[in-house]
């Protein structure tokens, strides 16, 4: 009895005005194009330039594939969406969509702290970064951070598709996210929402933390730099960091950490798109080419061309 009747879904979309269609395509068309030349780009220059063969550059090539990854599970169907009369998902699409959605959502989480972390070692114990921060750890990191990521997902995904889907299809949303399908299911979701809020809360507020402890540390190491230069550079790059971080988290937490009595999907539409599209955007550059050795390996990299 605990079966769905229901073959597809169907989005309402970003929008229920249809004049604005055309012009949110050209938008989130040259968005993902950026996206997908600005993450590929990192990931190959990390690749072929031997000077960026280090721990930081290990997770920033990392950070590019996974937001590569869920950007692109996301806004191609979109895209066609917004052409399209009929926004239909068939239930095993939707499934997918937000298995690979919240598995590289969570390994982006996981991936932010990392990245938090290695800075830490490498301002506040710089004698010491080649003994915590080895290659072997560093990858294992990474496989972890994979592994919570892709267990986490399954778990939300079983668990949400197992519910019965017996009134509407219509998800108010853009693509298959947690919050809309709950509204849709005849089933008592308070279990689902209850592994949300702990699993989620589990890996996003313990990478929070261990970000937060990380910038902490930096600064205070930053404030005893003598060199005003010197300080303004590291509170710069932290500031673009700490930016990317606020965004992303702030959305995670006003989606997903709250009560479902609370949610408001016309805004929740909004917040989404930021974390879904915006922050896979903004990654590349945040994190990549406001650095002074990416930027000399992509100079030398444009010269072979």
């Amino acid at each position: 009895m605990n079966k769905s009747s229901v073959l597809e879904f169907v989005f309402t979309g970003l929008t229920d005005k249809n004049e604005l269609n055309i012009p949110l395509f050209v938008i989130f068309l040259h968005v993902y194009i950026t996206t997908v030349l600005g993450n590929v780009g990192i990931i190959i220059i990390v690749m072929v330039d031997k000077h960026l063969h280090k721990p930081m550059y290990l997770f920033l090539s990392n950070l590019s594939f996974v937001d590569l990854t869920y950007s692109s599970a996301i806004t191609p169907k979109l895209l066609k969406d917004l052409l399209s009369e009929t926004k239909a998902i068939s239930f095993a699409g939707c499934a997918v969509q937000m298995y690979v959605f919240v598995s590289f959502a969570t390994i982006e989480c996981i991936s932010l702290g990392i990245m938090a972390y290695d800075r830490y070692v490498a301002i506040c114990s710089p004698l010491l970064y080649g003994v915590l921060m080895s290659g072997t750890l560093c990858f294992w990191m990474v496989v972890a951070a994979y592994v919570i990521g892709f267990m986490t997902a399954l778990v939300h995904t079983i668990s949400l598709f197992l519910l019965n889907f017996c009134r509407s299809n219509i998800i108010d949303h853009f693509f298959c996210d947690l919050p809309p399908l709950y509204k849709l299911s005849c089933s008592d979701t308070s279990m689902n929402l209850a592994v949300l809020i702990i699993l989620g809360g589990l890996v996003s507020i313990s990478c929070f933390i261990l970000i937060l402890f990380s910038y902490t540390n930096i600064i205070l190491a930053i404030l005893r730099i003598r060199s005003a230069q010197g300080r303004y550079k590291a509170f710069n790059t932290c500031t673009s960091h700490m930016t990317a971080v606020s965004v992303f988290y702030g959305t995670i937490f006003f989606m997903y950490l709250r009560p479902s009595t609370s949610y408001v999907l016309q805004q929740d539409r909004v917040a989404s798109v930021f974390y879904s599209i915006i922050i896979a955007l903004l990654n590349p550059f945040i994190y990549s080419l406001q650095n002074a050795e990416v930027k000399d390996a992509v100079k030398s990299f444009l010269k072979y061309f």
